[in-house]
């Protein structure tokens, strides 16, 4: 039980990093929809932050889960580090490049041709990021989780304090055009990417030039695939504001009596997905400090517990922390919507508990994907995201043309839910781990029915409903106390 704690403890720390800087970006959004008042020019902010999720990705390289790999196995850390830093600097320094060099038909194609600017931007701030995290990947694998968390606070509020000035005493809505307070988003962003590299100059200066050949050859062929799987498992979480505006940005989908393009329309319909997307992130924060703490601390264990009982104990754990999450939200959501300050984005909330359930099921298919890195079988995790992103982008093309962007929720769900079952599948074949079916199914299903009950009761929002709803919150705990206890 003690290396759950310690594993309880790490995440604490991690996640002061990620839920506190999460929870910050999330009082972003009544800013964001309060100065756009339109959901179109939200939806601008958040394609284009889905194509950084895309680039964030490839640009790391894998390299973060091959250095943890690598250091455990290679009796010369320091080489280690600084042949995967070398690999990381050459592919983002072409990918720079590259994307300046031919701007002006990257724009044109992605719809941004009159504001090649947001690209150029974008850009660096990716490299600047996918440069910045195999230093803060060392730390992870040093321990160091204080000092980790401190440089992503610098970075997370320095981003949010930026984002409050430019917004909100810079910007003029009655004179400045509604792309000047995008820009200011990128701005602000780009100074607080510049921010970890600062604080990490220690780490830079240790850094050596040296190149082993061998070593780079053995460590790319570890990554690509989880490259492949990194790649094709965003287009499961992003790729949906893209293609709802590809889709979507045709004049047979306009409604009656709209009289704007039918960019505006789409880029509306990206902008209130979004935004209801947000209030569905908060299992999105937990899983984020889960994953910085787990993967260290799952490699470490994979010697000290050879009969894996320990991860099939933490899997009981996390599904019951994540269904409990599930609830709160749900089950609060008269309360929650009001971080939209705009009720032009409301009429989305239908698809909030859909999108808490795909990422119930993304948490369980991450802690599952355990079992291919320890076993260096990556080549399954690119197998299951392929065919995750491949069932995203056929579901998304024959359904959003019907159903708009509630399409994209039950897409993401039913995706995530295919992916746990795969990774569940094959894992028990080639890395059997005992999980606890019953005990994690009845936590998810008890959550399940305990919303679903709730609609069987139209009450009007006020105590005696904040009550009811809380109250059953405080039975699924008491529940999962008394048959953890046991």
């Amino acid at each position: 039980m003690s290396t759950i704690k310690k594993l309880a403890g790490q995440t604490a720390i991690y996640g002061l990093s990620s839920i506190v800087g999460r929870l910050l970006n999330y009082l972003l959004v009544p800013i964001y929809t309060m100065v756009f008042t339109n959901p179109a020019d939200y939806g601008i902010v958040s394609e284009l932050y889905a194509y950084v999720a895309f680039f964030i990705v490839l640009l790391t390289f894998g390299m973060e889960t091959t250095f943890f790999r690598f250091i455990n196995i290679e009796e010369d850390k320091r080489k280690v580090f600084n042949n995967a830093f070398v690999s990381l600097t050459g592919i983002n320094v072409l990918f720079l490049l590259l994307v300046l060099v031919f701007l002006g038909p990257i724009s044109e194609a992605m719809l941004y041709q009159d504001f090649p600017e947001y690209i150029a931007l974008l850009a660096i701030i990716v490299a600047i990021d996918a440069m910045s995290s195999l230093p803060l990947a060392r730390l992870r694998s040093q321990e160091k989780a204080k000092q980790f968390a401190f440089v992503q606070l610098a970075s997370i509020f320095t981003n949010i304090v930026l984002n409050l000035f430019l917004l909100l005493v810079v910007f003029n809505p009655e004179t400045d055009e509604a792309s000047t307070a995008v820009l200011y988003i990128f701005i602000a962003n780009l100074a607080s990417s510049l921010i970890r590299p600062i604080l990490l100059w220690r780490e830079f200066l240790r850094l050596r030039l040296e190149i082993d050949q061998a070593l780079i050859k053995r460590m790319w062929w570890y990554a690509f695939p989880i490259v492949i799987a990194g790649f094709a498992g965003i287009i499961n979480e992003t790729i949906d504001r893209i293609m709802l505006k590809q889709l979507l940005n045709d004049v047979a989908f306009l409604p009656e009596n709209y009289t704007d393009t039918p960019l505006r329309y789409a880029e509306s319909q990206v902008g209130i997905y979004s935004a209801n997307y947000k209030l569905a992130m908060l299992i999105t924060i937990f899983l984020q400090a889960f994953r910085y703490a787990a993967e260290p601390f799952f490699f470490a264990q994979a010697k000290e517990d050879p009969q894996r009982k320990v991860y099939g104990r933490v899997m009981n754990y996390l599904i019951a922390a994540l269904s409990f999450f599930f609830l709160i939200v749900t089950l609060n959501i008269d309360i929650l919507k009001h971080f939209i300050r705009n009720e032009a984005y409301w009429e989305g909330l239908h698809v909030i508990p859909i999108l808490l359930i795909a990422n119930i099921f993304l948490g369980v298919y991450m802690n599952q994907s355990i079992w291919y890195k320890l076993s260096g079988q990556t080549r399954f995790g690119a197998y299951i995201s392929i065919f995750g992103a491949s069932g995203t982008v056929v579901l998304l093309l024959v359904m959003i043309p019907l159903y708009g962007y509630t399409a994209a929720a039950w897409t993401t769900m039913f995706v995530y839910a295919g992916q746990m079952t795969a990774s569940y599948i094959l894992g028990q074949k080639h890395y059997p781990i005992k999980y606890n079916l019953r005990k994690a199914g009845f936590y998810f299903f008890f959550a399940l029915a305990l919303y679903l009950l709730t609609l069987l009761f139209n009450m009007e929002f006020g105590v005696g409903k904040f009550l009811l709803h809380n109250s059953l919150v405080l039975l699924f705990v008491g529940v999962v106390y008394w048959v953890e206890k046991r």
